[in-house]
């Protein structure tokens, strides 16, 4: 800049406004500085501009598995609302358990982020405090976050919807497969659904059995052996609501191997609406997980940029999806 400034006969603010875009040069100027500027290959530093401003430029997206569909989905709304925006995007991958406590634990000394979106997992009481040694914007996206601002559905009507569905088309036992996480510390997903479940139990005046509610590990091998356990009672349910349509997955390939016909024996709803859901006819309550991204990562970008934010608690509806694994409860007799 204190070449340009030289040769253009100008003070290095001058170089600076008109390189950045800023008033208070003219546009003669301004075009002889910029002239100057690309003759001597001269680019602006980013990083020194973002501090210049009091800005790194950057947002963090922490995730618990970058491969699966879910959070992929999440990561691709994110991206698709900050693409063209001056803000780079650096992703962290915590699997296990001990990951995620380093990460946290590693934190306070990472202050190399302007923002932190955390996609759809737990977070203890001492991570939270890790949070708020940071200083920095903190959005969850798929879950909340205590008042932090948060992007969501709610599983609890989530879970409604999909019992619901099922007890107006004549079902009385309606079973539940609901989902153990891969970590300690407690999430609310498993809960609130098991209470969207209970309250559609409750509105129908249908009582909530403990043997129709199953737990199990999250994931297709959970799904398949808690059906397993299901059709091993003296009187199996004549219909399942699945945590998740990979849990259903599970659940469905039980019910296939064990020759039970699926609606016209069994019926099977999920809930997300995964990629494959349509393939395998799954009944399903689908939650837009594409939009919970943009949403997330449109509403960083609003906090970094200070603009009005009416609402930092976002929830987005779901919707029942009616494919060929529900149906009524075969007449006996």
């Amino acid at each position: 800049m204190s070449d340009i400034a030289a040769q253009a006969g100008v003070s290095i603010a001058s170089v600076s406004r008109a390189l950045s875009g800023s008033s208070g040069v003219s546009e003669a100027t301004r075009t002889r500085i910029r002239r100057l500027a690309a003759e001597l290959n001269y680019a602006v530093s980013p990083d020194a501009a973002r501090l210049a401003k009091g800005s790194r430029g950057r947002v963090a997206v922490v995730t618990a598995d970058l491969a699966h569909w879910f959070y992929a989905s999440l990561l691709e709304g994110i991206m698709t609302a900050l693409r063209g925006s001056d803000l780079d995007v650096l992703l962290y991958e915590v699997k296990r358990e001990e990951e995620r406590r380093r990460f946290f634990d590693e934190l306070p000394a990472r202050r190399q982020v302007d923002a932190l979106i955390i996609l759809a997992f737990p977070v203890s009481d001492q991570e939270r405090l890790q949070l708020d040694l940071m200083g920095v914007t903190v959005v969850m996206a798929g879950g909340t976050l205590g008042d932090r601002p948060h992007v969501r559905i709610d599983d609890v009507e989530a879970a409604r919807q999909a019992t619901h569905h099922l007890i107006l088309a004549g079902h009385e036992r309606v079973a539940l497969i609901n989902a153990t996480g891969r970590w300690r510390l407690p999430y609310a997903g498993p809960q609130d659904r098991f209470q969207g479940y209970l309250g559609a139990l409750r509105d129908a005046a249908l009582p909530g059995e403990p043997e129709l509610v199953v737990q199990a590990e999250w994931g297709s091998s959970g799904g398949a052996d808690a059906m397993a356990r299901l059709l091993s009672l003296p009187r199996p349910p004549t219909a399942v609501v699945a945590f998740s349509d990979e849990m259903a997955f599970g659940a469905l390939r039980t019910l296939r191997r064990s020759g039970i016909a699926v609606p016209h024996t069994l019926s099977l709803v999920g809930i997300d609406d995964h990629e494959m859901a349509d393939v395998v006819e799954l009944t399903t309550v689908r939650q837009p997980v594409l939009e919970l991204g943009r949403e997330a990562g449109a509403l960083v970008y609003r906090l970094l940029n200070d603009e009005t934010v009416e609402e930092q608690h976002v929830t987005l509806p779901t919707q029942l999806v009616v494919r060929g694994t529900s149906g009524s409860p075969r007449t006996v007799g």
